[in-house]
Order: C-alpha cells, then sequence, then structure tokens
C-alpha cells in the first residue's frame, strides 16, 4: 500500500483519537457540575443512570475485545488502535461510575439492563442523526455485544484471522454503542450525559470509518 493510501486511514485514527481525549477532559470537567440548573438529580430508572449503568457493561466489553487483539497480532497499527479504544473506554466507564456515585444512585439496577430503552423519548427530541430515537427489549442483549461464543472464539484465534474478527466484532460493537448514544439524547436533558454521548458517538464513528479499511484491507 503506498504512503497516499495509508495517509487516510491514519488521519481518520487521529481525529478518533482526538475526539476521544476531549471526551475524557470534558467528562473529568463535568465531574463538577453532573447536573445543571433546572436539571434535577436524575432518578434510579431514568434514561440518564439507565445508560451509565449499561454503557459501562458496553464499555467493559470493548476494553476486553481490545486487551484481546493486541495479544494476538503484531500490526503496529492495529495494536496501537486496540490501546486507544482500551484506554478511552476504561476511562469512560469511570467517568459513568462517578455520575452514579455523585447521583447517590446504586451502581446496579433494580430492572432488567436496557430498561430505559424501551421508555417513550421525550416530547420533539431527536437524536444526534436528527431521528426520533429507537427502542429496545427491557433484558434483550445490548445493541452489538458479542456473544460468548464470539469472545470464545476470538481468544481462539491468531494472527490474520484473529485481526479480520476482531474488527469485525469491535466494528459491530461500535454500532451498537452508537445506538445507545442515540438513543440517551432522546430521553435526557441532563447536560454531562448529552455532551458524553454526542462526543462518543463522533469519535466511535470516526473509529468505524478507519476499521472499514483496515477489514478492507484482509478481505
Amino acid at each position: 500500500m503506498d504512503p497516499v493510501s495509508l495517509a487516510k486511514p491514519r488521519g481518520r485514527v487521529i481525529v478518533a483519537i482526538a475526539l476521544a481525549a476531549v471526551l475524557v477532559a470534558l467528562g473529568a470537567f463535568s465531574l463538577g457540575r453532573i447536573t445543571g440548573a433546572g436539571e434535577g438529580t436524575p432518578s434510579t430508572t431514568s434514561a440518564a443512570a439507565g445508560f451509565a449503568r449499561d454503557m459501562q457493561v458496553h464499555h467493559d466489553q470493548g476494553v476486553e475485545l481490545a486487551m484481546l487483539i493486541r495479544d494476538r497480532t503484531d500490526d503496529p497499527d492495529l495494536r496501537q488502535l486496540a490501546y486507544d479504544i482500551a484506554t478511552a473506554q476504561s476511562n469512560q466507564s469511570g467517568q459513568m461510575y462517578g455520575w452514579l456515585a455523585q447521583w447517590n444512585l446504586p451502581q446496579a439496577a433494580a430492572e432488567p439492563s436496557m430498561t430505559w430503552m424501551s421508555r417513550p423519548s421525550l416530547d420533539g427530541a431527536t437524536d444526534h442523526h436528527g431521528n426520533a430515537g429507537t427502542t429496545h427489549d427491557p433484558g434483550a442483549a445490548m445493541p452489538g455485544l458479542a456473544t460468548t461464543a464470539q469472545m470464545n472464539e476470538l481468544r481462539a484465534a491468531t494472527g490474520p484471522a484473529a485481526e479480520k474478527l476482531f474488527l469485525e466484532l469491535m466494528i459491530a460493537h461500535h454500532k451498537g454503542a452508537i445506538e445507545m448514544g442515540d438513543a440517551v439524547l432522546t430521553r435526557t436533558t441532563v447536560g454531562v450525559v448529552t455532551d458524553f454521548a454526542t462526543g462518543m458517538i463522533l469519535a466511535q464513528e470516526s473509529e468505524i470509518g478507519y476499521m472499514e479499511e483496515l477489514l478492507a484491507a484482509r478481505e
């Protein structure tokens, strides 16, 4: 592959890393303003709280996927991407844990996961893509979450086969996170959550574009 063809995907991942860094900094700053004037503290059954709990679980698997591929590839670009994903999503999980602590809410929900996404959107609300939002059945698998069988397949894979499987799983994983981010944007006005979801969507969309090019090169 010539240097010109490499420039575009590398540029994309640099943008994604920069967006993730801004998101981390924004989240750290926002801990001092968990709720804004008139927002009030989210309830334990709110979309804000449900998103914080479920996205932690989602991100934790993202970190695991990233660390698995770092042990199974010698490709420097893929190893760097995996490191960036693991670092960003680990930091973001910590932020969401901090929100719940600041709100004096339990880390575990008393209702099935994803219940928050089954509730109606706010009147007139649209997501980052201008849509009214999507719904999800309570207790159903989170969007984009890899199955136990898929995780085991990645653990057993090596070399190019592991690289291809990781990219397929992480692209789906990112798309699922974007779906959850879009859903919370239509269900809450809590500033720290909407800022976080918007930044996460932008970063992960950039990473998806980069991963799609890495995957195409392996087809």
